[in-house]
């Protein structure tokens, strides 16, 4: 809120230098901010009285969008990077899947993996959860089981994730 959109009785100020200006009604702190030609800006509005400052609120929004820039350029995202497997999986085929999947996890990604039941497999899905007991095994050096293997339809899911 700015200027004339502050309805306060009473707001602390904050001068235009950062020194504290005291306890004030809206209407003279108001009056003090078109004195210094300068906009009144509401900071704290939960605090008790709000917090008000004198500054240009052209600046003060120029300031804040470069801080949320900034706090964007640091974040990293972390994606969800899927490896799907069927039970009846080669050691070969196993070893091809986790050595994707340790690449995955060193880039800093988590790692879906997912056990797909096709047919006749769906009467024995529970008999197939050592494939992916056994994949999280390969990777145990780098992963640590985020999410233990947990059927969903068709499927049986399990989420991997870096080692810290």
């Amino acid at each position: 809120m700015i200027n004339e959109q502050i309805r306060d009785k009473e707001v602390r100020l904050i001068g235009p230098n950062g020194d504290q200006l005291g306890i004030m009604s809206a209407k003279e702190a108001m009056f003090k901010a078109q004195e210094a030609g300068l906009d009144l800006v509401k900071i704290a509005p939960n605090a008790k009285p709000p917090v008000c400052k004198i500054i240009d609120y052209g600046k003060y929004k120029y300031e804040l969008a470069r801080k949320e820039k900034e706090a964007r350029k640091k974040q990293k995202t972390i994606e969800i990077k899927e490896v799907r497997l069927s039970p009846n999986i080669d050691v070969n085929d196993m070893n091809t899947k986790a050595n994707a999947a340790r690449k995955f996890i060193s880039k800093g990604d988590r790692v879906k993996v997912t056990l797909r039941f096709r047919g006749r497999e769906m009467a024995h899905m529970h008999a197939s959860k050592h494939v992916l007991d056994d994949f999280a095994e390969l990777l145990s050096d780098v992963a640590a089981v985020e999410k233990a293997p947990k059927v969903e339809g068709r499927s049986m899911t399990m989420f991997l994730t870096e080692k810290r």
